[in-house]
Formats: structure tokens, sequence, C-alpha cells
């Protein structure tokens, strides 16, 4: 069984994947995480993250630099937004997610393009969602416990930022596909968003995909 899961930045995607995964036994990819490990390869190297062949330099990076804590910061989250909407990047990136996808067994794979690109095919296309001004609190919060000092004003103007490079992109931008459940989590928390999403693809499954 394949499961992709789809959203904008911190509307809980990346949880709800995970837990997904765990419930049903299958291997997980966040995607995300390949985008930030490029745009951290940009920085590293000095480079420009809004050109597009040191974007593509950088997707050359080792795989060792995916245990980098930095990939983490909300700096690099940004530097990963950049450098995706490049159609060489993405294309770049392409073969390692499906072939994640395509593994004996299923996956699930969290991103931003799994239902529509990456794994058209997929057994269950989730698309996860929350207002923006939820999202910036989540983040906000997030960075604060990690203690990063940043205001909620820069927090929210970031997350408006990313939705708007995300959507508007000409190469795979951010949509939910055309079958995939929307699950809008502004007004649940942590628990509440992960149960549904699990009651949702039980659901799924037993009455088999939409015709």
């Amino acid at each position: 069984m394949i499961i992709a899961v789809d959203g904008p930045t911190a509307s809980g995607k990346g949880t709800i994947a995970r837990t997904l995964a765990a419930h049903f036994g299958l291997p997980h990819l966040d995607t995300g995480l390949l985008y930030r490990a490029v745009g951290r390869q940009v920085f590293l190297d000095g480079g420009n993250p809004d050109d597009g062949a040191a974007a593509l330099a950088a997707c050359a990076f080792a795989d060792s630099l995916l245990l980098d804590p930095h990939l983490r910061s909300e700096e690099t989250g940004g530097l990963a937004s950049r450098v995706s909407v490049h159609p060489t990047v993405r294309q770049a990136l392409f073969a390692r997610q499906r072939a994640f996808a395509m593994q004996p067994g299923g996956a699930v794979l969290d991103g931003r393009d799994i239902g529509t690109v990456i794994a058209p095919d997929a057994d269950v296309k989730l698309f996860v969602t929350a207002s923006v001004e939820a999202r910036a609190r989540r983040r906000h919060a997030e960075m604060r416990e990690r203690g990063q000092p940043v205001s909620l004003p820069e927090i929210h103007a970031d997350v408006a930022r990313r939705d708007a490079r995300d959507m508007e992109r000409a190469d795979s931008p951010l949509r939910p596909a055309a079958d995939a459940y929307l699950l809008d989590t502004t007004a649940f928390g942590r628990d509440q968003a992960v149960e549904m999403a699990i009651e949702l693809v039980e659901e799924i499954r037993l009455r088999g995909r939409p015709a």
C-alpha cells in the first residue's frame, strides 16, 4: 500500500505520515528533507538558492547531510522552498523518491507533490492543510521549544511566502490531487488529527479506492 501525504508547511503532514507508517508497518520518507538537504548544501557551498545551476549542483549532497540537525531549522526550510522551484532540482530528486514509493510492500511519503507527481498511483492520497494563522502558531511554538528566538509575525510572513512559492511555481505546484482526501487540521490538536488520518485510511482500505 502506497500512502501519499501532501500539504503546506506546518500543516501536520509529517507527524501524520510518520504515525501512519508506524501504524501500518510501512517505511516512511519525508521528501521535504531531501529539498532541505539541497538548500543546506547550497548554503555550505556559498551559493545562491535562487540560481538553478547552484541548486542542481547541490543535489549531489552526501547522504550523511540528511543527519545534519540544521536541516530542521527555519532558515533551511526557507532555503528548501527556494531551491524547490527549479525544475532541474525536482527532476534530479524524482527518481530517488519514486524508487522509495515503489518498493515491495509499499511506503508512506509526505511532501508537496507526492499524490500528483511522485506517486499518482498511490492507494491513498491525503492532503493535509490548516489556516496560515494556525500553522504559524504551531511553527512558532516549535521554534520556541528549540530555543530559537523568532517572533510570531516573522513566522507568519515566512509561512505565507513559502505557500506562495510552493503554489505558484511552474513545475509541480502544491495542490491536492483530484482524488485526494482533504484533512483540515486547523481546529484539531495533534492527537485528534492523527486519529482522523488513521480512521480515514482504514475506511479507504475497507471500501477500496474511489472510482
